[in-house]
């Protein structure tokens, strides 16, 4: 990458217009750019889950993948043709779907995105991994979007709600449960 971020004011964005990784121009209002947009504001929540725990809690070396695979697909996107995400990546969000919640409770009522801080900010992340995922599937109706990138998405914001389910637990919390008022007085 060289000396190519050491300018950050470049102006060449000034009338509306960015550059893709292979040099091409698009509008920025164009969807693969609010795509990127999608996966860049997706890494930033898991980066805000990442601030909430601890340095040396276990999830932190799995989010921290999560971020460098997020910017793999975000470098998909700006490069059209060019693919950075493998079946691996997916695999290992799945294991850990699965590892992580065989440890928890089978669910009986639907659950509030609210709890602790780390768990809210999971809930965060889950529905911005599932706006990013809409955006995604609009894109792939115009261009040709990699499969694994839909798919990653889909298990990342399934993984997110297992998490804000683990992490709701932690030092004996609870998580917060869905309650109808219109059942409650029944």
């Amino acid at each position: 990458m060289g000396n190519r971020l050491s300018k950050i004011v470049t102006r060449t964005g000034d009338k509306g217009e960015t550059g893709l990784g292979d040099g091409s121009r698009l509008p920025k209002d164009d969807l693969r750019i609010h795509c990127l947009g999608e996966i860049d504001e997706l890494n930033s929540w898991v980066g805000m889950i990442r601030a909430a725990l601890a340095d040396d809690d276990m999830l932190q070396l799995l989010l921290s993948q999560i971020q460098h695979d997020l910017f793999d697909l975000g470098g998909e996107l700006a490069m059209p043709g060019y693919q950075a995400l493998n079946e691996s990546m997916v695999e290992g969000l799945e294991e850990a779907l699965e590892d992580y919640n065989a440890l928890l409770p089978p669910m009986k009522d639907f659950i509030l995105p609210a709890g602790n801080e780390a768990t809210a900010r999971c809930h965060m992340t889950r529905t911005v991994a599932r706006r990013a995922e809409r955006a995604l599937v609009s894109l792939a109706k115009r261009d040709d979007i990699s499969p694994l990138a839909l798919t990653y998405l889909n298990r990342l914001s399934d993984l997110m709600f297992v998490l804000a389910r683990k992490l709701a637990r932690r030092n004996g919390g609870t998580e917060v449960l869905w309650r109808s008022r219109r059942h409650s007085n029944a």
